[in-house]
C-alpha cells in the first residue's frame, strides 16, 4: 500500500500546480509568446528560481502533466496483470489519455500549441521521449519476447496513435480504428522473432 504524501510533498505539489495553472491562464488570456517567465512567477507569487525548480522551461509549463503521461504509458506495460496481452493494456491507457486531452476546455490549449512553433517542437520531442520510455518498458518485459526494433516501433505507433486520435473528429473511434493496425504490427513482430 502506498503511503499518502507528507506535508512537504503536498506543499511542493500544490506550488507546482499553482504555477502551472497560473501560466496556463496567462498564456490563454494574452498569448503564449506575450507572457514571460518572470510574469508567471510574479503572478503565481513565487521566485523565478522556484518556478524553474518545478519546470525546466517555459514550454514545460504548458505540458505540466508530461511526466505523468510518460509514466502512465510505462505502467500500462509494467502494471498489467500476469499474462495479460500488451496491446489491449496499451489501448486502454491511450483511450484514457485521449479522453483527458479532449475533455471540455482542452481545445483552446491545443489551438495555442498548434499556433506556437516552440510548443509544437516541445510536443514532438516529448512524444519521442515518451516512445523511448515505453519501448524500454516493453524491452524489460521478458514475457513479451520481441526484438528491440519491434518494441521501439510499437512504442512509436502507440504514442502516434494518441496524437492522431486527439486530433480526430471522434477521438474514441480513432483509437479503436488505429489499434487493430498496432495489434497486427505486434503480431508481425512475433513472427520475426520466431523466424
Amino acid at each position: 500500500m502506498t503511503e499518502p504524501p507528507g506535508r512537504r510533498e503536498r506543499k511542493k505539489a500544490a506550488t507546482r500546480q499553482k504555477i502551472a495553472d497560473t501560466a496556463l491562464r496567462l498564456f490563454l488570456e494574452r498569448g503564449y509568446d506575450a507572457v514571460g517567465i518572470r510574469e508567471v512567477a510574479a503572478e503565481a507569487d513565487v521566485a523565478v528560481t522556484t518556478l524553474f525548480s518545478h519546470f525546466a522551461s517555459k514550454e514545460a509549463l504548458v505540458f505540466e502533466q508530461d511526466e505523468d503521461f510518460e509514466q502512465r504509458l510505462a505502467r500500462a506495460v509494467t502494471g498489467r496483470a500476469p499474462h495479460e496481452p500488451l496491446i489491449p493494456a496499451l489501448r486502454r491507457e491511450v483511450h484514457a489519455l485521449v479522453r483527458h486531452c479532449t475533455a471540455d476546455g482542452a481545445a483552446p490549449i491545443w489551438r495555442m500549441i498548434d499556433e506556437s512553433p516552440a510548443l509544437r517542437r516541445y510536443d514532438e520531442s516529448m512524444r519521442l521521449r515518451h516512445a523511448e520510455t515505453l519501448a524500454a518498458a516493453i524491452a524489460a518485459d521478458l514475457e513479451l519476447s520481441r526484438t528491440a526494433t519491434v518494441g521501439r516501433t510499437i512504442a512509436r505507433f502507440v504514442v502516434d496513435a494518441y496524437a492522431l486520435a486527439r486530433e480526430a473528429a471522434d477521438p474514441e473511434a480513432a483509437v479503436d480504428e488505429i489499434f487493430p493496425m498496432i495489434e497486427a504490427a505486434w503480431e508481425a513482430g512475433r513472427s520475426r522473432v520466431r523466424a
